[in-house]
C-alpha cells in the first residue's frame, strides 16, 4: 500500500490541505479543553506547583556511599530530590512567566526588555490512582523558557534544548501508584537565550498528563492531511501505534472522516501487528468526493476519528481535524489557494503581550488573532519559533495562512528533532503553507549554509512533502553556493531592491518577502523627538535596514512574482527597543502596540488590504498652543478621491494614492477636522475627529461582554479618559488605580515603549489616552465580575461583566508538600536483635540492601531480626515545631528508633498503620526500624513512610 510520502511524490504534490478544529468564527478560546476520549484520559497539570525563583546549587558529593548512590537512578540530590523541602516555596499556577513580574532594570539585558530572567525551580507531587496502574503515562510540557531539566521520582527523565518546542516524556517505567506520591521537578534555565527579543522565563505554556491503554496511538501520531491529485481528493493516512505490553499485539485500526454536521464521509480500516516497545506506522487512504473546501473566507473543517480496537474492545481514539485545500507558489504569479490567486498580506509576530509576557491565556490569544483579522491580515509568520498549539487552531478557525518557523539553525540530532517535532505536531493544519528552517543566519550565503539547509529540509520532507520549505534570508541569495538553493520558496528579508534582479536571474524560482518594513511609530504621537524616544505616526521613520510601510508594500504589491509580504511586526513586543535603549524597553515596530491598540499603520494597512471602504485621518485634533500653525494631516484610505474639511471649510480634494496615501497642511484651529471619501464620484465614506475638552471621567470597555467562570477565561479591558461630552481624550496620561471583584487582575499595559513601571499589580498610567487591564475569572465563579477604575480629578468608572458557570478543565490530582522518606537500607538478617545505631560502612554497597517502602510484604525465610534504616533531613516546619512520623502500613511487629532512642512500637503482626512523634530541632536524624522475623510470616514496611508537620 502506498504511504503518504510516496503518494504525494507520485502526485507531484506541492499542493496541500490540513486541519484542526471546527468551531464558530471568532470562537471564545476558553472553550479549548483537554481532549479526553475512550481509552485515554488527558488532564491538565497546571495546578499544584511550587516555585522558587533563583538557582539552588546542587550539594557537593563526597564520600564513598554518597558518590555511589548519586550515580544511581532515583537518587537525584538537592532541589531535584523527591524529599527536598519545598514547603515554604510560593504556589503558582501554570502557564507562568516569572520574568513578566520583573520591573525593568537598566542593568539587565536591553534585548530582553531590561527584565531579569535567571533560573527557576518548579516542584509538584502527583498522585496516580491504582486504576492508572498498567497504563501508559505521558507528561507533555508545551513550552519552557528556555532550557529545561526534568526529574521524576529522583531520576532525570528529560533535558530540553528549545524554549519553544513541546517535550513528551514517558513516565510509565518510573511511576508509582496509590499512596506513593510521585515527585515531579523542573529546573528552567532562562539565562540561556535563543533569541534577541523578550523570551520570558519559566513553564510558560500548558502542561498535561496523558494516560492511555498499553497499545495506543502515539502523540502527534495521526497524519491525515488531504491532497488533490489526478482530479481526486484523497486523505493519505499515517497512524503511529505504540505497544508497552510484554508481547506483540494484533489490533484493528479504523478511521472515519466526519463533516461539520457529523455525517460520515469516508472510512478506512486495516489490521496491524505492533511489536513489543516498538512504534508501528499503519498507512492507508480515504477518497472523498466533492468536499467543502477550506479557504480564508470559508473555514470548512472536517474531523478524522481514528480508533484502535482489539477483539472488539476500544483501546484508543484520536480526533484529528483537517481541511481540504490546494496551494501552490508560482514563480511568475505568486501564491494560489484553491487555484485562486491570493496576495499574502502578512505580519510577523512574537508571542508576548502587555502584562502577561509569554504566558498568554487563550482568551487573550483569541483577542490578538481577531485584531489581526480586523487589520486585514491573511498570513502570519511565526517569528522565529513555534507558537502555542492553540494559535494554529485559531488560524484554522479564523482563516489565516501560516509560515511556521524553526528556531535553531542546526542539523545536529537534538535540533533536527526539534524541527521534526514542529512538523509532526502542526502538519495537519490547513492554515500552514510554508515550513521555514531559519531566519537571517550569517552563513546563509555559503556552502556550509546550503549543506545545513539540505539536511534540515530532508528532515521536513521525511514528514511532509505537501508544503514547500523556505528560509528567511537577509542576504546571500546571489552567492554561488547559498541556502536559497536548498529550499522551495526563497524568502527575502529587507531586500525589496533585489526582487527584480533575483527574478530575472532565477525566473523559475518562487519567492516571497519573508520579512520587511521595520518602521517606527509611537501610538498617538505625531512629532518625532529622538531625545524622548518618540516617533511620529506618519510612516516617515524607519530603521536603517528597513523602509516605511508604504514603500515596503508597494514594492510587493506591484510585483506579481513576489507572493506577498510579512511586515515586521503585527504587534509591538517586549525587548529589542531599536533604535533606542533605556528607558525604552519594548519595540517600536508594531502595526499595533503591546496592548493591541492600533497605531496609524493599522489604518494604513487596513486601507491597502481590505476591500470595503476605509477612511481615517491622522492626527488627533488637540493642538492647544499651535493655533494658526500648519499641522500635517494624513488620510489613510482606499478611496478614488479624498477631501478634507476643517470646521466645514474645504482644505482641498486630492486624487487618492493607495500606496503613498495623501497629505494636507492644515493650519490648526480648534473644532472639527473631517474627511469625505469618493469612489466613482460618489461619497462612500466619512470620518471626523474633534478637539476635545479636558478629561472628566474614565471609561472601561471589555473585549467581550461574557466570560466563563472556569478559572481560565481571560480578556483585555480598555481604559480611557473622556471629556464632558463623552469624547475620547487622546492626550490623557492619568495614573489609574483598579479594583477587581469576582475575578483577578493578571496584567496591566498601556503601549508605551518607554514605560518602566510594573506590569503587575493594580495601577497603571494612561498613555496617550489609553491603558489596558487583563482580567481572569476564578474557577467555579458565576454572576458578575466587577472592575472599577479611579484617578485623581476624574469620575470613576465601573464595569460589570457577566460570568457564566462553566466546566473547568480536568486536572491531575496533586499533593501539598509532604516529606516522603526514602533512601532506606536493610541490614543482613541476624539471629539476634540488631543495634539500631548500626549502619553499613561507606564502601559497603552489597551486604545491606535497598528497599522502597510500600512494596508488598514478603514472608521471612527464617526466624531472626532485620533492621531498616535511613537518614532523615526534616522539613523546616518539622524542625521548628516537631511532627508526626507516619508509617502508612507496617506488616509484622517492629520497634522504631530515632537516633538510637526508642520512639514507638507495633506489637501486632497484621498489617496496620503506625504513627510516632518526631521531635523538633533535629536537622538530621537516623531513623531505624527493627523487625523481629518469624519464618514464613510476612514482615516489613508495606506502606509509604512520611514525616508530617503539625
Amino acid at each position: 500500500m502506498l504511504n503518504r510520502r510516496d503518494f504525494l511524490k507520485s502526485a507531484g504534490a506541492l499542493a496541500t490541505t490540513s486541519v484542526f478544529g471546527q468551531s464558530s468564527a471568532y470562537a471564545d478560546a476558553s472553550q479549548a479543553r483537554p481532549s479526553s476520549a475512550p481509552g485515554r484520559t488527558v488532564v491538565s497539570l497546571n495546578k499544584g506547583w511550587r516555585f522558587h525563583e533563583g538557582d539552588i546549587a546542587f550539594p557537593v558529593i563526597r564520600g564513598h556511599g554518597w558518590t555511589y548512590a548519586n550515580a544511581k537512578a532515583g537518587n537525584a540530590s538537592g532541589a531535584a530530590a523527591p524529599g527536598f523541602d519545598d514547603s515554604e516555596w510560593n504556589s503558582v499556577t501554570l502557564p507562568h512567566d516569572f520574568a513578566s513580574a520583573q520591573v525593568p532594570e537598566q542593568s539587565a539585558n536591553v534585548a530582553q526588555g531590561y527584565r531579569k530572567r535567571g533560573i527557576g525551580w518548579y516542584r509538584t507531587l502527583i498522585r496516580l490512582d491504582e486504576a492508572d496502574h498498567g497504563k501508559h503515562i505521558e507528561l507533555q510540557l508545551d513550552g519552557m523558557a528556555t532550557l529545561g531539566t526534568v526529574w521524576f521520582n529522583g531520576t532525570q527523565v528529560a533535558h530540553t534544548w528549545s524554549g519553544y518546542s513541546s517535550v513528551y516524556i514517558d513516565l510509565t517505567p518510573f511511576a508509582t501508584y496509590g499512596d506513593a506520591l510521585n515527585s515531579l521537578v523542573v529546573r528552567v534555565d532562562a539565562d540561556t537565550m535563543q533569541g534577541w527579543w523578550y523570551e520570558g522565563a519559566g513553564i510558560y505554556r500548558n502542561t498535561w498528563l496523558v494516560k492511555r491503554e498499553q497499545v495506543h496511538i502515539a502523540t502527534d501520531g495521526v497524519f491525515a492531511h488531504p491532497v488533490f491529485a489526478d482530479g481526486q481528493w484523497t486523505i493519505p493516512l499515517e497512524v503511529t501505534l505504540y505497544n508497552i505490553r510484554k508481547s506483540a499485539q494484533r489490533v484493528q485500526v479504523e478511521s472515519v472522516l466526519v463533516d461539520a454536521a457529523g455525517k460520515t464521509v469516508a472510512s478506512f480500516g486495516a489490521p496491524a501487528d505492533v511489536g513489543v516497545l516498538t512504534r508501528q506506522v499503519v498507512t492507508g487512504s480515504m477518497r472523498v468526493a466533492a468536499p467543502e473546501l477550506w479557504s480564508l473566507e470559508e473555514r470548512n473543517l472536517y474531523s478524522v476519528r481514528t480508533r484502535v480496537l482489539q477483539d472488539g474492545r476500544l483501546l484508543d481514539e484520536v480526533t484529528t481535524r483537517c481541511g481540504f485545500r490546494t496551494q501552490r507558489f508560482d514563480p511568475e504569479l505568486g501564491f494560489f489557494l484553491n487555484d485562486r490567486h491570493v496576495k499574502l498580506q502578512g505580519v510577523c509576530i512574537h508571542q508576548d503581550h502587555a502584562g502577561v509576557g509569554v504566558a498568554v491565556p487563550y482568551g487573550l490569544l483569541d483577542y490578538r488573532m481577531r485584531r489581526l483579522k480586523e487589520l486585514g491580515v491573511n498570513a502570519i509568520r511565526c517569528s522565529h519559533n513555534a507558537q502555542d498549539k492553540r494559535f494554529y487552531e485559531l488560524c484554522d478557525e479564523l482563516g489565516f495562512l501560516v509560515m511556521d518557523e524553526n528556531r535553531v539553525f542546526n542539523p545536529s540530532p537534538e535540533h533536527v528533532e526539534e524541527l521534526s517535532w514542529l512538523v509532526r505536531c502542526h502538519r495537519n493544519h490547513p492554515s500552514i503553507i510554508l515550513w521555514s528552517v531559519f531566519n537571517e543566519e550569517p552563513i546563509q550565503g555559503t556552502e556550509q549554509g546550503r549543506e545545513m539547509v539540505r539536511r534540515m529540509v530532508a528532515a521536513v520532507r521525511a514528514l511532509d512533502t505537501s508544503r514547500p520549505t523556505t528560509a528567511a534570508m537577509n542576504t546571500g541569495q546571489f552567492e554561488p553556493a547559498n541556502a536559497a538553493q536548498a529550499v522551495d520558496v526563497v524568502g527575502f528579508n529587507y531586500q525589496y531592491q533585489a526582487y527584480d534582479a533575483f527574478h530575472q536571474a532565477f525566473p523559475t524560482v518562487p519567492m516571497t518577502s519573508s520579512e520587511d518594513v521595520s518602521a517606527y511609530q509611537t501610538r498617538g504621537a505625531y512629532v518625532t523627538d529622538p531625545e524622548k524616544h518618540i516617533f511620529a505616526s506618519y510612516d516617515d521613520d524607519a530603521s536603517s535596514w528597513g523602509t516605511t510601510h508604504r514603500v515596503g508594500w508597494k514594492a510587493v504589491a506591484e510585483r506579481p512574482f513576489v507572493a506577498g509580504a510579512f511586515v515586521w511586526t503585527g504587534f509591538d513586543y517586549h525587548g529589542e527597543p531599536s533604535p533606542h535603549e533605556w528607558p525604552s524597553n519594548s519595540s517600536f515596530f508594531g502595526i499595533m502596540d503591546l496592548c493591541g491598540f492600533a497605531k496609524d499603520a493599522f489604518w494604513l494597512h487596513q486601507a491597502q488590504w481590505r476591500k470595503e471602504p476605509v477612511l481615517r485621518l491622522a492626527p488627533h485634533w488637540n493642538w492647544a498652543g499651535k493655533e494658526g500653525q500648519p499641522i500635517t494631516v494624513m488620510a489613510l484610505h482606499n478611496m478614488d478621491e479624498v477631501e478634507v474639511f476643517l470646521n466645514g471649510r474645504s482644505q482641498g480634494r486630492q486624487k487618492g494614492d493607495i500606496y503613498e496615501m495623501n497629505r494636507w497642511q492644515v493650519r490648526y484651529a480648534p473644532g472639527k477636522l473631517s474627511a469625505v471619501g469618493y469612489r466613482g464620484g460618489k461619497v462612500v465614506k466619512r470620518f471626523e475627529v474633534e478637539t476635545t475638552g479636558a478629561p472628566v471621567a474614565l471609561k472601561l470597555t471589555p473585549d467581550r461582554s461574557l466570560m466563563r467562570g472556569d478559572g481560565l477565561d481571560a480578556q483585555p479591558i480598555q481604559v480611557e479618559a473622556l471629556d464632558a461630552q463623552g469624547r475620547h481624550v487622546p492626550l490623557a496620561q492619568h495614573q489609574i488605580v483598579f479594583k477587581a471583584e469576582g475575578g483577578d487582575i493578571i496584567g496591566l499595559g498601556n503601549g508605551d515603549p518607554n514605560d518602566t513601571s510594573s506590569e503587575k499589580g493594580n495601577t497603571r498610567a494612561l498613555f496617550n489616552g489609553l491603558a489596558q487591564v487583563i482580567v481572569q475569572t476564578r474557577e467555579g465563579s458565576a454572576g458578575t465580575f466587577r472592575l472599577s477604575a479611579s484617578a485623581a480629578g476624574l469620575k470613576s468608572a465601573v464595569l460589570d461583566v457577566e460570568v457564566r458557570k462553566a466546566q473547568p478543565w480536568a486536572y491531575q490530582p496533586t499533593s501539598a508538600p509532604v516529606q516522603v522518606l526514602d533512601g532506606w537500607r536493610s541490614s543482613p538478617q541476624s539471629p539476634t536483635p540488631v543495634d539500631p545505631n548500626l549502619r553499613p560502612a561507606g564502601t559497603d554497597m552489597n551486604s545491606w540492601g535497598w528497599i522502597t517502602p510500600g512494596a508488598r510484604a514478603k514472608p521471612a525465610g527464617q526466624t531472626g531480626y532485620m533492621l531498616y534504616a535511613t537518614d532523615v533531613y526534616p522539613f523546616a516546619r518539622v524542625r521548628k515545631q516537631g511532627g508526626i512520623l507516619e508509617f502508612a502500613e507496617v506488616t509484622g511487629p517492629c520497634q522504631v528508633f530515632i537516633d538510637g532512642r526508642k520512639a514507638g512500637e507495633k506489637t501486632t503482626g497484621a498489617p496496620a498503620p503506625l504513627r510516632v512523634a518526631f521531635p523538633a530541632g533535629e536537622a538530621r536524624a537516623r531513623l531505624s526500624v527493627l523487625c523481629p522475623l518469624t519464618a514464613g510470616q510476612p514482615h516489613g514496611l508495606s506502606g509509604v513512610v512520611r514525616l508530617l508537620s503539625f
